[in-house]
């Protein structure tokens, strides 16, 4: 063949891989999730297929559960979570702030003439820019929350999207994934490689990463509503998010808010939130990871950090997962080519 037949397909191929991106953009988070989802609840569905020989009736049972789970809990937990950001962001853009209050404290006033000593800004201009970026900030919270309100339709779309594909991911995965490897162009041994670090990945991410996520989100909430603080599950979805990110974690959340209760003289409520928060919030990380995770992250801490923070910033939430999976996968084909390297350059040298 000559060369021109190689470009030429080469273009083609980039171009149609292009327009398959395009196509199925629009779809890519339910997709996405749908995958995730799948992985979560695929060992039902094995257990399911042990009795039931057909994988439509296996399937089908496995997403009628998925279907209960997330309209259940999660549509309960979003509306209230929603109620709690609009009265949060309602409280702020009418200037309720207890700034002026911990400045008064001791501790914290003399903080703060150090802070206003180095800014080299007095307190009245202090306090005006923050009053105008927390109504900035309330502001922006109920004009994302109108808009997601009123675009219940394409969340309904989605749903059904990922319920759709959900049925077909469990139905006809290992096929679609055995015909997927057909098309790799890689070695048996470097196929099951990739294979093994994508299933190392998500496992740990979602497994692991999840169950520690939901665990600490709802101590979390459960602490802060008995603790007398206001909107228990927006604190509680917080912990959730955070406890992905490495080196931050779960303590993103309940260490300021320890550290709030006790410049405001709570200090009882405070003790007992670090208890809480070292015993159980973040001591969940160190029984429940090992168990799911244990070594399957061969990546730096740091790579993983960045990985996650990127990945949210690029595909959203669902960037928790894709992240550290592009990353890991971008490494392990790098390895791949390495492998090849080092081979042909041993034959050469033969």
């Amino acid at each position: 063949m000559s060369k021109f037949y190689y470009i030429t397909l080469g273009f083609i191929t980039l171009g149609l891989g292009y327009l398959t991106w395009e196509i199925f953009k629009p779809f890519f988070h339910p997709l996405a999730w749908a995958i995730v989802i799948s992985l979560v609840f695929y060992p039902l569905y094995s257990i399911l297929r042990k009795y039931i020989k057909s994988n439509s009736i296996a399937s089908s049972l496995t997403l009628i559960v998925i279907v209960i789970v997330i309209l259940g809990p999660v549509t309960s937990v979003s509306f209230m979570l929603i109620q709690e950001i609009t009265d949060l962001a309602l409280y702020i853009q009418e200037g309720h702030y207890t700034i002026d209050d911990l400045m008064k404290h001791p501790k914290t006033k003399e903080f703060g003439q150090k802070i206003f000593t180095t800014l080299k800004i007095s307190p009245k201009e202090l306090e005006k820019k923050i009053i105008d970026g927390i109504s900035t900030i309330g502001t922006t919270l109920i004009t994302n929350i109108t808009k997601s309100i009123g675009n219940i339709l394409g969340l309904v779309i989605n749903f059904v999207i990922m319920t759709f594909a959900i049925f077909f991911i469990l139905k006809d995965g290992p096929s679609f994934i055995n015909t997927i490897q057909e098309y790799m162009p890689f070695t048996e041994d470097e196929k099951n490689r990739l294979g093994m670090q994508i299933r190392d990945i998500i496992v740990s991410t979602v497994y692991g990463g999840l169950i520690v996520a939901i665990a600490q989100g709802i101590i979390t909430g459960i602490t802060i509503a008995a603790l007398g603080f206001k909107s228990p599950v927006l604190w509680g979805t917080a912990t959730a998010v955070v406890s992905f990110v490495p080196l931050v974690g779960a303590a993103g959340v309940w260490v300021p808010a320890a550290i709030y209760l006790f410049f405001k003289g709570s200090i009882i409520k405070g003790i007992i939130l670090v208890i809480v928060g070292i015993f159980a919030i973040s001591m969940i990380d160190n029984i429940l990871k090992p168990i799911f995770i244990g070594s399957r992250t061969k990546l730096p801490v740091v790579i993983i950090f960045f990985s996650v923070l990127g990945g949210l910033s690029v595909f959203g939430l669902i960037g928790l997962v894709a992240g550290p999976l592009v990353v890991a996968l971008f490494f392990s084909i790098i390895q791949i080519f390495k492998d090849i390297y080092s081979q042909s350059s041993e034959g050469k040298k033969a």
